[in-house]
């Protein structure tokens, strides 16, 4: 018999897929409480042809949430575009700390760099312009930097997510926290393969198998979080 099965219409980037609820956890307890060099900067972004590769606010919140409990000093984040989660990151670690922000594109983060500059945070980030496999391999090269570093934040290409997960966990203390943006990738991971855009299929496989092997990786406690397109968050605990 001839299969007629009809492709189903999905909503599609956000897990959360009622917008008007999405719209209400914003206005309520999103926006009021975000701070001004962030939404300054959100609204810089706005205009930017790919301004949906940007932090989603309410996954920003939480970020920072977690960042005031570790309180950490030392963060790496790879994926950078126009900065937001850099700055939120920058604005939430003592004086003294540090990030070091990976991105191959330092136009976009360009774009943020004046609000950045105007926060007087820039002080804090050691931006690189590279592939972060180079330099995350160039940092285990130095044993003093294994296990030196408190945080990390990962939004960038999904086809090495677990390459990443790899070198950080030697560079992340234990009892440090790591952060994946995109792991749900927008609630497709749980579809059928042929409901799901040609275009959104291979990274949607890469999310699939970075899911089955961090959630089977004994060295650190995870959730995942139905915020934006889907966050892990993991605690290394060995």
């Amino acid at each position: 018999m001839e299969n007629t099965r009809k492709p189903v219409s999905r909503k599609n980037p956000t897990v959360l897929q009622s917008q008007e609820l999405h719209e209400y956890i914003l206005k309520t307890s999103v926006y009021p409480r975000e701070p001004n060099p962030l939404k300054e900067l959100r609204i810089a972004t706005a205009n930017h042809p790919m301004a949906f590769m940007g932090t989603a606010p309410d996954a920003g919140q939480l970020m920072t949430f977690l960042l005031k409990l570790v309180n950490p000093k030392k963060a790496i984040e790879i994926g950078v575009f126009t900065g937001y989660s850099l700055l939120l990151t920058a604005l939430t670690i003592p004086d003294d700390g540090k990030i070091t922000a990976i991105d191959i594109n330092r136009k976009t983060y360009e774009i943020g760099l004046p609000v950045i500059k105007k926060a007087g945070v820039e002080h804090k980030i050691d931006f690189v312009e590279s592939q972060a496999l180079p330099i995350l391999d160039k940092f285990l090269e130095d044993p003093e930097k294994e296990g030196s570093f408190d945080f990390a934040f990962v939004d960038a290409d999904k086809n090495n997510y677990w390459n990443y997960h790899q070198r950080l966990m030697k560079l992340i203390k234990v009892g440090g926290i790591l952060m994946y943006d995109n792991t749900l990738w927008g609630g497709t991971v749980a579809w059928p393969e042929e409901d799901v855009p040609e275009a959104k299929r291979e990274w949607r496989l890469c999310a699939i198998e970075f899911n089955k092997l961090v959630s089977a990786d004994t060295n650190v406690e995870i959730s995942q979080v139905p915020l934006g397109d889907g966050i892990t968050i993991c605690r290394r605990i060995c």
